[in-house]
Formats: C-alpha cells, sequence, structure tokens
C-alpha cells in the first residue's frame, strides 16, 4: 500500500538541485521604450508575410486597425483596471492613423500606450498599498465584477479608486476562504501588487513589440503569433529538452496563468492532481522552497518559473476551476522530468462484464496521443514506435482474446502527427482518402490511406470528447464518413486549422538583426465528405448528456476562430451504415439511471455555473456558503457513485492518503462513459449481428 501526505503528490525526492541565479531584471526607463529600426522592420515584414501566406485573406482597413487597438488594451488591462477613459479617448483619436502606419512599420502609438499603463500601474499599486491598511467590513452586502470586459473605462480616478477597493477586498476575502491569517494575506498582497510593478517595469522594447504584434496577429485568427528574438531563443531551448517539465499546456486568462490541458505521460497528467482549467496562483522550488503568489504575472515569468531540470520539483498552488473565486487551493508536488515516447504509448484491456449484452466481450484501446519516433525513423530504426504500430500489436492481441469489437478511446487526445491520424484510418478502412488539407492559395491535396489492406474489420465505435483535437478529429471524421464506425460522446474541440513557424530574416537577406519569428496558420483540414473539422468539431452520432456543456469550449471560445465552411467531397465511398435512432434511445435510458454520469452531469452543471459568475459576493457568510454548497454537491455525487461501485471514498484533503486506492477511485471515474461507449456497441452488434463478421486478424 502506497501512503503520501496531503503535501507531497509525487513523492520524497532526497535529491537537492541547485541552480546558479542570474543576474536581476533590470527595471527599463521609461526613455528607452520606443521603437526601435529592426522592430519597425519586423512590423513591415510580418505585414508582407501575413498577407502573402496567411491562410485568412487580411484586410488592413480602419475597422481591423481598431480591433486591433481594442486587442492590444486588452492584453495589457483586461479587467479595465488602469487605464481611464481619456486615455481611450486619446489612443483611439491615433488609432485613425494605425491603419497606414501598420503598413509602415509605424509603432509609435504601440510604446505610447505601453508608456500610459506603465504610470498607471504604478499609480494602482500605490494606491492598492494603501487600501491594504485598512480593515475591510466583509458582512456588507455588495459585489465584484469578474468580467469587466462589457464594463465602461472608469471615467476618472475616483471611479477607479472604487474599482480597486473593491478588487483588493475581492483578492482579501479569497485568501481569507483559503485559510490565511490576515496579517499573513497583507503580506501576500503588498508583494503580489509589488511585483505586478515590478514585472512591468522590467518591460523592455521587445516586450511591448511583441505584445503589441500578437494583439496585431490575433486580430485576424487566434493561432498566429510573434515570438521576438528572446522568445525565440526560448522556444527553442523547451524543443531541446524534450518536453522535460511538468507536462502541461498553460494559457494566460486575465490575472491568472490557466492550466489549458496536460500532456499524456506528463508529470502533470500523471499525477490526477492537475486538471483543466485549474488556475496556478503559486509556484515554489523543491520540497521545502517558499511559495511565489503568481497571480497577475505574464504567462513567460510563471513558464520561467514552473521550467526546471529533469528530477527536481515543483510545488504548484492549483485554485481548482470549481472553487471560483473562493480561494480554496490545494498544492500540487511535481517532478519534472522528460516525456518519453513510451510514456504516451496506446494501451488496451477488455470489458466482459457489459451487462446490457452477456457474452459478448469489447476491446478498448486508448490512444493519448497521435506518436511517431521521427528520429529513430530517420536513423534508419526499422522498429521506430508509432501510434500505428502500436495499435496494430493491440488489435493483433485483442482479436486473439476474442473480441467481439473494438473501441477506440480519443478522450483528451490533442492530436499529434498527421501522417499517424491518416495511417491508423488506414487499419480500419481498406483503401481511400481520409483527409483534405486546403491551403492559402486555394489548393487542395488529399491525404490518403498509405496502404490497402484492413488490420480490422469488425465492429467499431469512437469515444470523443470536447478535448479530442485535431489529428483526433480527422481520425473520428473519417471512421464517421465511411460509415465505418459509431462515434460516440461529446463535439469534439474544433481545431481544424495547420501552422508552420517562419523566421522573418528570411525575407529580408543580409539583415544583421533577428527579426523573431512568425507561427502562421496556412492551411486548414476538410473532412473527405467536404465540411471542414474547425470550429464545429466532430458531431457524435450518439451524445452523452455532458455534451450540452460544450457550447463555449474549445474552438468555440476563442475570439477570431476561423469559421466552418466546405469544399467539394472527395472521391470515396462509404464501407456501412449505422441506424443510430435505437441505439441512442437505449443508452439514455441506461444513462438517466447511471449514478457516474448523474455525477459527471452535476460536476459539469457546477463548472458551468462558475464559468457563467459575471460577479461574485464580497459578503463573507454568503461566498462560504457557496462554497460549501458546491463543494457539497459534488461530494455527495461523487461519494454515491462510488459506493454503488462498492468503494469507499477516499478523501483527498486528507493528510494521509491511500495512494492505491485513489488511483482505483479514478480509474473507476474514468471509466463511466468508457462503459458506456461499449454497451453501445454491444447494443450495436446484437441489433445487427447477422450482417456483422466477428472481429477478424487483418488481411
Amino acid at each position: 500500500m502506497r501512503l503520501r501526505t496531503k503535501r507531497f503528490v509525487i513523492g520524497f525526492i532526497a535529491l537537492c538541485v541547485a541552480t546558479l541565479a542570474g543576474a536581476a531584471p533590470r527595471q527599463i526607463p521609461l526613455s528607452e521604450l520606443f521603437p526601435s529600426p529592426s522592430q519597425e522592420k519586423s512590423a513591415v515584414v510580418i505585414n508582407r508575410v501575413l498577407e502573402r501566406f496567411h491562410y485568412r485573406k487580411i484586410t488592413l482597413d480602419n475597422a481591423f486597425a481598431q480591433s486591433v487597438l481594442t486587442n492590444y488594451l486588452k492584453a495589457l488591462d483586461p479587467a479595465r483596471s488602469f487605464f481611464l477613459a481619456r486615455d481611450i479617448d486619446r489612443f483611439q483619436s491615433g488609432a485613425r492613423r494605425l491603419e497606414q502606419g501598420l503598413r509602415r512599420g509605424e509603432l509609435g502609438l504601440a510604446f505610447d500606450v505601453f508608456r500610459v499603463y506603465r504610470m498607471r500601474v504604478d499609480e494602482r499599486v500605490e494606491h492598492a498599498k494603501r487600501l491594504l491598511a485598512q480593515d475591510f467590513d466583509f458582512g456588507i452586502d455588495e459585489t465584484f465584477v469578474l468580467d469587466a470586459e462589457q464594463t465602461p473605462w472608469a471615467k476618472d480616478g475616483a471611479e477607479l479608486d472604487e474599482r480597486w477597493r473593491q478588487r483588493v477586498k475581492n483578492d482579501f476575502l479569497s485568501l481569507r476562504m483559503a485559510g490565511k491569517p490576515d496579517e499573513e494575506i497583507r503580506d501576500r498582497l503588498r508583494k503580489r501588487y509589488e511585483g505586478l510593478a515590478r514585472r512591468t517595469q522590467q518591460f523592455d522594447g521587445d516586450d511591448v513589440f511583441q505584445t503589441f504584434m500578437n494583439a496585431f496577429t490575433q486580430t485576424l485568427e487566434p493561432h498566429t503569433s510573434y515570438m521576438s528574438p528572446s522568445t525565440s531563443e526560448n522556444f527553442d531551448i523547451s524543443m531541446k529538452l524534450s518536453l522535460e517539465g511538468i507536462g502541461a499546456v498553460l494559457r494566460a486568462d486575465n490575472d491568472y496563468t490557466v492550466i489549458q490541458s496536460t500532456v499524456p505521460g506528463g508529470p502533470a497528467r500523471e499525477s490526477g492532481q492537475v486538471q483543466t482549467g485549474d488556475r496556478i496562483v503559486g509556484v515554489a522550488q523543491g520540497l521545502e522552497g517558499p511559495i511565489e503568489d503568481v497571480v497577475g504575472w505574464r504567462l513567460q515569468d510563471v513558464v520561467d518559473k514552473i521550467r526546471g531540470p529533469k528530477g527536481s520539483v515543483v510545488r504548484l498552488q492549483l485554485l481548482p476551476k470549481s472553487a471560483a473565486m473562493t480561494g480554496r487551493v490545494r498544492e500540487v508536488s511535481l517532478v519534472r522530468n522528460e516525456i518519453k515516447l513510451e510514456d504516451q504509448a496506446a494501451k488496451s484491456f477488455v470489458i466482459d462484464d457489459l451487462g446490457n449484452a452477456p457474452g459478448l466481450r469489447i476491446g478498448v484501446v486508448e490512444i493519448p496521443a497521435f506518436y511517431r519516433d521521427f528520429q529513430a525513423e530517420g536513423s534508419g530504426d526499422r522498429n521506430f514506435r508509432s501510434t500505428t504500430r502500436d495499435v496494430r500489436r493491440l488489435i493483433d492481441a485483442l482479436v486473439m482474446q476474442g473480441v467481439d469489437g473494438i473501441l477506440i478511446d480519443l478522450r483528451g487526445n490533442g492530436g499529434g502527427s498527421l501522417t499517424e491520424a491518416t495511417s491508423l484510418t488506414g487499419l480500419f478502412i481498406d483503401t481511400g482518402p481520409v483527409v483534405q488539407v486546403k491551403d492559402s492559395t486555394g489548393k487542395v491535396e488529399v491525404e490518403r490511406d498509405p496502404e490497402p489492406g484492413l488490420a480490422y474489420r469488425g465492429p467499431l465505435a469512437v469515444l470523443v470528447d470536447r478535448d479530442s483535437a485535431s489529428a483526433s478529429e480527422i481520425f473520428a471524421g473519417a471512421i464517421q464518413d465511411y460509415g465505418r464506425g459509431l462515434v460516440i460522446g461529446e463535439p469534439t474541440f474544433g481545431k481544424g486549422t495547420v501552422q508552420t513557424l517562419i523566421d522573418l530574416n528570411r525575407y529580408v537577406p543580409g539583415e544583421q538583426n533577428n527579426l523573431g519569428r512568425l507561427r502562421l496558420t496556412m492551411a486548414e483540414f476538410f473532412r473527405i465528405s467536404g465540411g471542414s473539422t474547425q470550429l464545429r468539431g466532430v458531431e457524435p452520432d450518439i451524445r452523452f448528456p455532458t455534451a450540452e456543456f460544450v457550447t463555449d469550449h474549445g474552438e468555440r471560445a476563442l475570439d477570431n476562430a476561423l469559421p466552418w465552411t466546405r469544399i467539394r467531397a472527395a472521391d470515396y465511398k462509404k464501407v456501412g451504415s449505422i441506424s443510430v435512432e435505437l441505439l441512442a434511445l437505449k443508452s439514455a435510458d441506461r444513462v438517466s439511471r447511471d449514478p457516474g454520469f448523474a455525477m459527471l452531469i452535476e460536476r459539469n452543471k457546477l463548472m458551468r455555473d462558475v464559468e457563467a459568475q459575471s460577479q461574485v459576493s464580497l459578503r463573507e457568510d454568503v461566498r462560504r456558503a457557496e462554497d460549501e454548497r458546491r463543494g457539497s454537491v459534488f461530494k455527495q455525487q461523487q461519494e454515491s457513485f462510488l459506493r454503488t461501485r462498492g468503494m469507499e471514498p477516499i478523501d483527498e484533503d486528507a493528510e494521509q492518503i491511500d495512494e492505491d486506492k485513489l488511483d482505483a477511485q479514478r480509474e473507476v471515474i474514468a471509466r463511466i462513459q468508457v462503459d458506456e461507449a461499449a454497451r453501445i456497441l454491444a447494443d450495436s452488434i446484437l441489433l445487427d449481428r447477422t450482417d456483422r463478421p466477428r472481429a477478424v486478424m487483418r488481411d
């Protein structure tokens, strides 16, 4: 039996890793915050590259320029906590010249906005520190606005003072809800606000330029971005580290750094304690290092704190998505590690206790990513690892075990190699197209099954969720278009675009300065039936009720995302058709009586309620009551479900936890959707058994 304390999630590491501290970043004088000739040249080159190569054709008019300014202001001041209305009026007056200025690489307005921003930050931080010296009355009925994007800019300093009074009061209450004593809260918030001012003062010209150019590129489309020379260098370092770290994709959301996704095989996902939507509020080095409050930090600064050498420990304080603004955090210790190919490898198991279909056995193949060992392949290793090769072996083993059907589980699979998505589809069809790729010139290329023959011709289903993206959507869409199998679960992520990395110096021969790089969207994926996977994703044949909560997720939640569209269908022949009406009815009946789905639905409702909150109460008793209500509902539903499975629930907040039992608890929860998808496939086999062959080996 494995035991752990509440603090150490991964385990104790008796290795201390020393790091050499570099020179502290210096405060940049305002007199240095003006555009350089190389930045102006970069701006011109970026504009030309976008006009020539971007998939969405740019129209650099006044409306576009105004949108660039709006995005830039949002990037700097998303909560409208610093700029005044008179500042915005002056900036917008200058934006009337921004259209032509962008063409000529004129960046004066961008730097002017930032210099004002920096002065406003200094003013606000001093005001916030004065507020910390007073006592707050948490018994008064008042609220704090969470989403200030629709709130008008403050008309004067007095109005902004009041907004900051509420902001500081909310920050104070959030930490109080987390059990911190008042003096510790004051000290922590003082350091948080001082840190905000200090990091803003350390912004150099490259930082300002990158922030503005990303406001420019993302006005066009959300996956296009600019990397300054220093950011490009960090990117190269991270690639050479072979994903050493915690294995998490992060994004900025107002003052928070948010877990966007976790990488299969990485420490974050393996811990079971880091979830999509969690907010990182603190970072510490080693087992005993002090926690640094990172609320309000730049995304890159948080990434730099989390990054570290293999084998070292990083501790994260996480504010769960479900906790909203209540401040209830958990601490997770992770051992940084290299994410190896075998950690992402496909695996399989057999379900033979279906309940609705006694005697039937369903093989499940879990595919966490579409991987291919290009390095081993390039070196001539004929036995290099790949998703397709691994899945082929798993299918052979499942068939030898006498399974009646196979379920491919793509939940949480964010994609990977297009080659693997294409060849994996080829295991289940004889020959034909798999996906169409349209580039910025309108040219369409068709990716086809690379070799004839099938690895498996029996009953098939694919399980997807809201985080199945890119290559997962290509595979699921092809299986659905061919009528080869059922697609079950939730509408997928909707990532249907292709990006490439461009070195800007390629377009300025002889340029001595490093101009940086551009991550450019240059193509779009289309299904063989003609519709794109972009924005809408893949719609399941049979939807789980949790799909009700996928309306504002994935690509659909991004500003300026490319729209869904259609091109001519490829030349392909359907290999089957599946009537889903009766299958859907049978599934809906089971799900309505399943305590596991009742728990998942309630959990999703809580998440939806949290995301829909536009304001929170600043009354402590109200906040605590709401926090306790949510926690109670979640806990009761989970405990009720686990007891129906014969398990005694594990309290994850306990000081000592049986890790083996906790792993088993997580596995049972993860199996809820898999088990129902297997029952649906079993129903399909029983309803159509006379027409469907039993699972057979490949040709």
